[in-house]
């Protein structure tokens, strides 16, 4: 399953390699990030979140990209 996660704010490299399984979008609306890539199951797209959370980001929208 492919998700795409957009995040209010431009990232900074460090806060992006808290992703690693997931690229950047170098085509993002202005202010914000975009991640997005394959993953494994439930189970890693929570943990996604989690970090998320954790590091105080704000999550615009989540969703699921058509394999």
């Amino acid at each position: 399953m492919r998700y795409e996660f957009s995040i209010d704010g431009e990232l900074s490299g460090d806060i992006c390699a808290e992703f690693p399984e997931l690229a950047r979008s170098t085509v993002a609306a202005p202010g914000t990030t975009t991640l997005f890539g394959p993953l494994e199951d439930y189970t890693a797209m929570r943990s996604v979140l989690a970090r998320i959370d954790a590091l105080g980001l704000t999550l615009i929208e989540m969703r699921r990209l058509p394999d």
